[in-house]
């Protein structure tokens, strides 16, 4: 049995580029400045900047793709049955409020459908295996900002990009109220301690 299906790493692919798309224009790209002649090429024809997705899908889709995949993987380890699924209505919401240029994104893209009788120390640690990642990408940048010199500005501003988002993806997945990560992982625990 394959760890991931067909129509798993189609969503996978999906999911990484709608989320860069999405976050085009939400997150700042380094670039040189551009000249008249290019400000006007770019405006006048309905401009598909790949190299600003391919930036805002390095940045943003690795906290939300690993966040899944944590869940996901820690799961299947625990012999039950995890498979990742493409959440339209979240997807298409991000898409709308990215179209209608909203000042801030509503974004749930993905989920991974878990079944089998966990335990519920199993189920917390499954719950808590994506913000994981999303701590580990966010100390794991921190880090690398902080002790790395002579690194290129590029690199640099991905790396705070990816701090920040992580940042945030953590602390929202670890709030303590459905249907959050955290409201699994902080129930479970009372239940475990009480």
């Amino acid at each position: 049995m394959a760890i991931l299906s067909i129509s798993e790493i189609l969503n996978l692919i999906i999911t990484t580029f709608v989320v860069g798309y999405i976050f085009t224009g939400y997150i700042p790209f380094p670039r040189k400045t551009p000249s008249d002649d290019e400000l006007i090429a770019k405006y006048s024809r309905n401009y598909f900047d790949w190299e600003e997705i391919k930036f805002t899908m390095l940045v943003a889709a690795p906290g939300i793709i690993l966040h899944e995949l944590g869940h996901k993987f820690l799961a299947l380890l625990f012999g039950l049955s995890a498979v990742f699924k493409i959440f339209w209505l979240g997807l298409g919401l991000a898409f709308i409020l990215k179209l209608a240029h909203s000042p801030f994104l509503i974004l749930a893209p993905g989920y991974v459908e878990i079944s089998g009788n966990a335990s519920l120390l199993q189920g917390m640690l499954v719950a808590f295996a994506g913000p994981f990642f999303n701590l580990v990408l966010w100390l794991g940048s921190w880090y690398l900002l902080k002790t790395r010199k002579n690194m290129p500005q590029k690199t640099v501003f991905a790396l705070a990009l990816t701090k920040q988002i992580n940042m945030i993806l953590f602390i929202f997945n670890m709030l303590p109220i459905p249907p959050f990560d955290g409201f699994q992982v902080f129930s479970s625990l009372y239940k475990l301690i009480t």
